[in-house]
């Protein structure tokens, strides 16, 4: 009985064996490259023991279906040998998805700091973009990747053949062994995937140890990841609870007060952030263009204390209103343009831009000009279906969309579209026609020339004088990064010295300003110095300053329409920076993690574990452990919570200001509402 019982479970015996094997041994070597961020043998040794629990949970969830069919097809003799060859090609195609991962893991690390997560899944969906930029600029990485899966998954398979060929010549199971044998399975498998006795099944929250984001994802295998991410996907509108919960009526109080402005600006309460705002400048409508310039970060912008690498940006900054400590919200471009066009919070969620609710009748600034009697436009490079984009601007608020195809005769193409001269060119054509069709607009220009794989013409910019040390400091990887931003920055000059010149710029405003860092990575759970970003405002009215607050990139937009004179309704949380009392805090998403920061105070929130609060030098950029602030850490709580709770209510519609007949009061300053009947 008991052979018999061995003789059925073996195949799981021995392939579980084999990928919990696998598992180690790829996240001993990750552990081996990243030792310097491993604080001690004690660390590693809960990473390999908290990583063993993950791979078993998976080994739980891989193998339960096959589990539960295979005891009973070893009864039907007529079927078994089929069943063994299905088994065997089932055990093959699932040892191929987890390595693959595990090979492609180091690359994502090299890039994003953790192990592939919701990221990769998203890319996925783009992979026209995505093979040009392997191919372009990560050929040899893929090569690599693909000769490694091909290799041992030949030994593999050599390997797996052979024990099911000795497995097919041994004697079959029995009625008794095969139950026996699937209760065994079934229980021990079901105890791998829940991976704990407590209440809730394992998770990563449960195995997170460190405060370091890479060391914590090392915990994890990559194909555990990406599933996790997939997963989560299917919850987001509720994914900031994991943070903690609040009542709502607390929540919507801490956010208005937030604001800075007076409870009489919030109009209605069944949209608890609409208000309505008063521009600080009265005359003519004005014109926007905001141009938001990939990966950018200030650690490449010498008047913000990094290298010297944007010379034209470094002079806007002191022709314009400039931020010196204004902070990104994340770490992809569709956050960027969340917060700059929206000016909505960052959730652990996807950005808006990707999310199905808010595909149409979610507020813009482009929505709020249109209704205002502006032509809106997005003027990008590559193609403007990429994250999503087309289709959100064109539900909420944008008349055209000016891509890769609307390019006149490009001079230099790359894998992410053409270059940035190409795309300044046609901008300037653009707005010369907007200018000449008698109505103000609203110009929004995302440049792509540096981005991975970094290509950009040649003989344009100067190659830069590097020391020894410095070559020592950056690899050919961060030497091709830096000679990018240098021809962005050249173009954009190039572009803005053209700009003056035409008859479009009198009365537009000027926003020049990054999406994100060009990476984020480190040991601190959010590495607040790569969120710092160059931003400048042009032709705002105002002396040219270097503004020394703590900003956010939500603050960005209600100050632009302030600027532009737009008396406006909209359900904006932003702060507008013309007012000398406004701002001084900044939110951040990073990954699973969300960072509140208020002057050099950061209150970091964890999925299903306690805050933590920091002290952020800017000079050091270095975060030190303070004890936690409540009052700072309901703030916190209150705006990670909201955006998940504003997008699932509906919180943040477009269109607002036609309900409304809206009159300040001569007595009291108060709003007069009367809603509109059509």
């Amino acid at each position: 009985m008991l052979t018999s019982i061995i003789y059925l479970i073996r195949p799981f015996i021995l392939f579980a064996i084999i990928l919990v094997l696998s598992l180690f041994i790829s996240r001993l070597g990750l552990s081996v490259w990243q030792f310097e961020r491993i604080a001690n043998i004690e660390s590693l040794i809960t990473l390999l023991f908290n990583g063993l629990r993950i791979d078993l949970s998976s080994i739980g969830y891989l193998l339960v279906i096959p589990a539960l069919i295979h005891p009973w097809l070893m009864l039907w003799h007529k079927y078994s040998a089929h069943w063994l060859t299905l088994l065997s090609g089932i055990f093959t195609a699932v040892f191929i998805s987890v390595l693959f991962f595990e090979l492609a893991t180091p690359a994502f690390i090299n890039e994003y700091g953790f192990r592939p997560n919701r990221l990769f899944i998203e890319y996925l969906a783009y992979p026209n973009e995505v093979m040009k930029m392997l191919f372009n600029g990560h050929l040899v990485t893929l090569i690599l990747v693909i000769s490694l899966l091909i290799f041992i998954s030949k030994i593999f398979w050599q390997l797996n053949h052979r024990l099911f060929q000795r497995y097919q010549q041994t004697q079959q199971g029995n009625l008794t062994s095969s139950v026996i044998s699937f209760c065994l399975l079934i229980v021990v498998l079901f105890a791998f995937a829940r991976g704990t006795t407590g209440h809730r099944p394992i998770n990563p929250s449960l195995v997170y140890f460190s405060t370091d984001p890479l060391i914590n994802s090392l915990t994890l295998n990559s194909i555990y990841s990406v599933t996790h991410a997939y997963k989560q996907f299917g919850d987001e509108e509720n994914a900031a609870k994991l943070y903690g919960k609040m009542h709502e009526q607390d929540l919507i109080d801490i956010i208005q007060t937030e604001t800075q402005l007076a409870p009489q600006s919030f109009l209605v309460s069944d949209l608890p952030s609409l208000n309505k705002r008063l521009p600080v400048y009265q005359g003519k409508a004005k014109n926007l263009v905001i141009i938001l310039e990939e990966s950018l970060g200030a650690q490449f912008v010498s008047s913000l204390g990094g290298i010297a690498l944007t010379p034209q940006i470094d002079k806007l900054n002191n022709d314009g209103w400039a931020f010196k400590n204004l902070y990104a919200t994340g770490t992809r471009s569709v956050r960027g343009i969340e917060a700059v066009i929206t000016g909505f919070t960052p959730t652990p969620a996807r950005a808006v831009v990707k999310l199905g609710k808010s595909q149409q009748n979610f507020f813009t600034i482009a929505s709020l000009l249109k209704d205002n009697n502006y032509n809106t436009q997005f003027i990008y490079g590559g193609e403007s279906h990429f994250d999503n984009m087309k289709s959100f601007f064109l539900g909420n608020g944008f008349d055209d969309i000016v891509d890769f195809d609307d390019i006149e005769s490009p001079k230099f193409v790359a894998s992410w579209g053409a270059s940035d001269e190409d795309l300044f060119r046609q901008a300037n054509v653009e707005l010369n026609k907007l200018h000449n069709a008698d109505k103000p607009f609203f110009s929004f220009i995302f440049s792509s020339s540096n981005h991975d794989p970094f290509e950009i013409p040649e003989g344009v910019v100067k190659p830069i004088n590097y020391s020894q040390a410095q070559l020592a400091k950056y690899n050919t990887k961060e030497l091709a990064r830096h000679k990018a931003i240098q021809y962005a920055d050249y173009a954009l000059g190039k572009f803005i010295a053209k700009a003056k010149t035409q008859a479009y710029w009198q009365n537009t405003v000027f926003l020049i300003v990054a999406d994100h860092d060009a990476r984020a990575s480190g040991s601190d759970l959010v590495p607040i110095n790569n969120f710092h970003i160059p931003g400048v405002i042009l032709n705002s009215g105002k002396a040219n300053t270097l503004d020394e607050r703590v900003v956010s990139q939500i603050d960005l937009a209600p100050t632009l329409l302030s600027l532009m004179g737009i008396e406006n309704v909209s359900p904006m949380l932003g702060h507008d920076l013309n007012n000398s009392q406004a701002a001084g805090r900044a939110m951040m998403q990073y990954a699973d993690n969300f960072a509140y920061m208020k002057g050099d105070n950061v209150t970091i929130l964890r999925p299903d574990k306690a805050p933590l609060a920091f002290n952020y030098n800017a000079y050091t950029q270095k975060l030190t452990p303070t004890p936690l602030n409540p009052q700072q850490n309901k703030i916190a709580l209150a705006h990670v919570l909201w955006g998940c709770l504003a997008y699932e209510k509906k919180w943040y519609p477009s269109g607002q200001a036609s309900r409304f007949d809206l009159a300040d009061s001569a007595q009291d300053g108060s709003l007069a509402l009367t809603e509109v009947v059509d």
